[in-house]
């Protein structure tokens, strides 16, 4: 794994995820539709590519030459009815497909361990796009690693619960800079390929 796109990579967890691969010393692609959202310690360290997800070209052309893919597609704060998050994953996996990638992460909601009458009522019509999300996994036969995050904490690295296909969430929240480690690592991990992943910090003494 040495050269990975990251689609949604001027985000919460996207920017982390950047911040890791860089660390980790791999040649990264930063998708955005935004290129002045890259951060200016990054500019010169990661190749900016400007596109859209919903663009099927722009979506091919940044999957060319890529090891892996980092999927942290999201709304920002707006919660309404969206079906854009699932068919630009699913343009990403078409992409993935037609130029032989095989392996990519994906951030998804813990939410999404819950019957679907328990989600919040103001977070159901996003949760019913990452099952759409989740369900493009499922049916691409690709090596996909789907971490199903809780709360995304603004809070400093410390040590993770990683569980694989767990029946509800490990704990309710995770540091973004962990977060984006993991979905960077994790690439490399064939024993995360066509899980879902539970993921939280270890909680505080």
């Amino acid at each position: 794994m040495k050269k990975i796109v990251i689609f949604g990579s001027t985000g919460t967890s996207g920017l982390c995820a950047l911040e890791a691969a860089v660390k980790k010393g791999l040649e990264v692609r930063a998708f955005v539709r935004d290129p002045a959202k890259i951060p200016t310690h990054l500019k010169d360290k990661v190749e900016v590519f400007q596109g859209n997800v919903l663009e099927p070209d722009s979506v091919n052309d940044a999957v060319e030459g890529m090891d892996g893919v980092v999927i942290t597609l999201g709304t920002r704060d707006n919660l309404e009815a969206t079906s854009d998050m699932s068919e630009g994953t699913k343009n990403i996996i078409e992409a993935m497909r037609a130029k032989g990638v095989k392996v990519m992460s994906v951030c998804l909601s813990a939410f999404l361990f819950y019957e679907p009458d328990k989600v919040p009522p103001r977070f159901i019509e996003l949760t019913k796009d990452h099952k759409r999300m989740y369900d493009a996994l499922k049916d691409s036969y690709l090596n996909y690693v789907a971490v199903f995050s809780p709360h995304i904490a603004d809070e400093p690295s410390r040590e993770l619960v990683i569980e694989i296909n767990p029946e509800k969430s490990p704990g309710r929240a995770v540091s973004k800079w962990d977060l984006g480690s993991f979905l960077v690592d994790s690439l490399s991990e064939p024993k995360y390929y066509k899980s879902v992943i539970g993921i939280t910090n270890v909680p505080k003494a």
